[in-house]
């Protein structure tokens, strides 16, 4: 799925009807990433892991650990990506191989912007004291042992991609730009831009690494010979799911670049939609869930069917089919997952139905794990909790609503949102009197989008 930046828009191209070329209407587009490429990364990821638990070649050293199974992972999706897929010949990429003008006066500019993005992102965990707990040992564990490499092969890189790069001038290069007080040099959209994407970069890939490590000590441990009932067998998969999920995360986070089509094409940029993102992860969800919105009953479905095996059975069958759409939604991203960000427009997999299916199924689960709507002390009780609960269901309603104001400004979003108006699975909740248009409906911006690349 390739975005045209402005430089390539023919000047006879279709105009757009409610966001919309008209030969366009009924075509879904390519998506970012190929249904291949996803399992790829799905196959590299379980295969590593099984290895990394069974051979234990670190023992039960998690950040080794999840070092590898992140880069075996990472090589078998760009391995099938620029052999078979050849993304790096994508216009999205901003790169044009037959052109070539190296500079290292901006490359050595766009170095100095890398190193004081990530300086500053430094100076936010040396400040926020919740970087300083000991809950992020392994993240900072990981950082020591890739820093120098990193700086090492940053460069050659920079000096590659600049010189084919036909608009140079990029966010490293705005960022290098006001570091040497060149402040004509400066484009202040991009600037905000970059620092957003830094931003994202180091609050979710520190929270993701913590989160992989943590499960895979998990699984160094966990007895597989316990996994005898269906009970035991729930436990262990729901939570294996999760860990596909934060790790196929971590790597999306870590792994933007512009020669792979896994860059940042933008970044969000309210602060509704910040809000409304970050309000989902610690520390903030805690406060949320537990001190405004506690819509647990104490007696969860486990202890509710617990004498029902065989509902027992379907309702715990139902949760983990559930869990398995949220993780599918990730893994269909592989190497192009983050929040808050457009990094290609995903229209196969899950996205094929829906636009938002990791978000229904997540909301879905909490309903059938939480069950607010069963009676403790009267009936109604119920009503609060239930209440609660939908607050959070809320909260990614505007996640959702959010993220499809940003993406609105790519064309090719444009083009699958309005293709699952006509073709996804949730429509016909669009005929419900004003909620059901608010909720599944989709309008597209009025004239032309905004096909301007990101830098």
């Amino acid at each position: 799925m390739n975005s045209p930046d402005a430089a390539r828009v023919r000047p006879d191209a279709p105009r757009w009807r409610d966001g919309l070329a008209d030969e366009a209407r009924d075509e879904l587009p390519r998506s970012a990433t190929h249904a291949i490429v996803a399992a790829a990364a799905a196959i590299a990821f379980l295969g590593t892991l099984a290895f990394v638990v069974v051979v234990r070649p670190f023992a039960h050293d998690a950040v080794p650990s999840a070092m590898l199974v992140i880069a075996i992972t990472t090589l078998a999706i760009f391995a099938v990506d620029l052999g078979w897929q050849r993304v790096y010949l994508r216009p999205s990429t901003g790169l044009d191989f037959g052109y070539d003008d190296p500079s290292w006066r901006r490359t050595l500019t766009k170095y100095l912007g890398l190193l004081a993005s990530v300086g500053l992102v430094g100076a936010a965990y040396a400040l926020l004291p919740q970087y300083h707990d000991g809950s992020f040992a392994d993240y900072f564990h990981a950082l020591r042992l890739i820093a120098i490499p990193w700086a090492v092969v940053a460069l050659p890189y920079f000096h590659f991609v600049d010189r084919h790069m036909r608009a140079p001038h990029d966010g490293y290069f705005q960022m290098g730009a006001l570091v040497l007080l060149r402040f004509r040099a400066v484009d202040r959209r991009v600037i905000v831009q970059h620092l957003l994407g830094w931003a994202i970069k180091g609050f979710f890939m520190a929270l993701m690494w913590i989160f992989l490590c943590d499960d895979l000590r998990w699984l160094f441990v966990f007895d597989f010979g316990a996994v005898g009932s269906f009970a035991n067998a729930y436990d262990f998969l729901y939570r294996a799911i999760y860990l596909v999920d934060v790790g196929i995360g971590t790597l999306g986070y870590a792994m933007a670049f512009r020669i792979t089509d896994t860059h940042i094409r933008s970044a969000e940029p309210t602060m509704l939609g910040w809000l409304v993102a970050l309000a989902c992860y610690p520390p903030f969800w805690s406060s949320i869930t537990y001190r405004y919105l506690p819509y647990g009953t104490g007696y969860p479905w486990n202890a509710w069917l617990a004498y029902r095996p065989w509902l027992f059975a379907i309702w715990g069958s139902g949760i983990l089919v559930l869990s398995a759409v949220y993780v599918w939604a990730t893994v269909i991203f592989a190497a192009r997952f983050s929040n808050l960000t457009n990094r290609g427009i995903i229209t196969n997999g899950p996205y094929r139905f829906t636009k938002h299916p990791a978000y229904i199924a997540k909301n879905l689960t909490w309903w059938m794990i939480s069950v607010p709507f069963l009676p403790r002390d009267n009936l109604w009780d119920t009503l609060p909790r239930c209440a609660m609960l939908l607050g959070v269901n809320l909260i990614y309603f505007l996640r959702a609503k959010t993220e499809e104001w940003h993406l609105a400004s790519d064309p090719d979003y444009v083009r699958y949102a309005m293709w699952i108006e006509r073709h996804g699975w949730l429509r016909i909740f669009r005929r419900a009197p004003i909620v059901g248009r608010l909720a599944f409906g989709f309008r597209a911006p009025s004239g032309e989008p905004d096909v301007r690349m990101s830098p």
